[in-house]
């Protein structure tokens, strides 16, 4: 194993693990043992072997939002005059919170989080708060050239601020119990509030030429959706430096 890899993995431990829990001193020996696993050449089963039962649950975080997509898929490729795969798509992405809310739950009540722990985090709220709201978006309607611009905003603002509290986690005030006191920017999962906002748009016919502020500049290069701003300024919310939202 590389000294580089060993300062990465302890600096790595500083961070937010499996959901905001953070970790402070030095390597533990069940931390220890999974980077051995991970740095470790041989073993196709490594990988598997490093996990922990909150990782398998922010799995489920992922699968749902993966799920959600391909049900937006569905729903574009099939009968439009059917909303049933629309309404799937929406209804996994609370069911993805509920697993991202439950992993951190179940790190703390084993006393056990993985190195993985705060990677596979991100990865999976990307997937489930980030890319599968876009897709719900476009499938309901907002899909011109402008729109797509505007929704890959919204995502890589996600990506941004994931990124961004990987790195930054460890610097952040802490409260008594060792967990970050406040997030930088509003949660990702905040984008729930666009999965509701679409979902009174399915519920109300509100969808397609009938999206609500229809479509300005009709009929040019730069025709969109004026709803689709409302993605762009959660986007803007996700990267504020100054906003401060108290953990739970």
């Amino acid at each position: 194993m590389s000294k580089r890899t060993s300062s990465a993995a302890a600096n790595g431990a500083q961070a937010k693990l499996d959901s905001g829990d953070s970790i402070t001193g030095p390597l533990t020996d069940t931390k220890q043992k999974d980077l051995n696993l991970l740095a470790a050449e041989g073993g196709h089963f490594s990988l598997i072997k490093a996990m922990h039962l909150a990782d398998l649950i922010t799995e489920m975080n992922g699968l749902c939002g993966i799920l959600s997509i391909f049900s937006s898929l569905r729903y574009c490729a099939g009968d439009q005059t059917s909303h049933t795969n629309l309404w799937a798509a929406l209804s996994l992405l609370p069911l993805g919170l509920f697993f991202d809310f439950f992993d951190g739950k179940v790190a703390r009540w084993r006393h056990k989080s993985s190195l993985m722990g705060q990677e596979l985090d991100s990865l999976a709220d990307l997937i489930s708060f980030g890319v599968a709201p876009a897709v719900v978006a476009f499938s309901i309607g907002i899909r011109t050239p402008l729109d797509h611009l505007c929704l890959a905003f919204f995502v890589l603002c996600g990506l941004t601020r994931l990124a961004r509290f990987n790195v930054t986690a460890a610097s952040i005030p802490k409260d008594a119990t060792g967990k970050a006191a406040y997030f930088e920017g509003t949660p990702i999962p905040t984008t729930l509030g666009l999965d509701a906002m679409m979902g009174w748009w399915v519920a109300q016919g509100w969808i397609h030429d009938a999206v609500p502020g229809g479509v300005w500049l009709a009929g040019t290069p730069l025709e969109f959706h004026p709803v689709v701003l409302v993605f762009m300024v959660h986007g803007c919310l996700m990267t504020s430096k100054s906003i401060h939202v108290p953990k739970p």
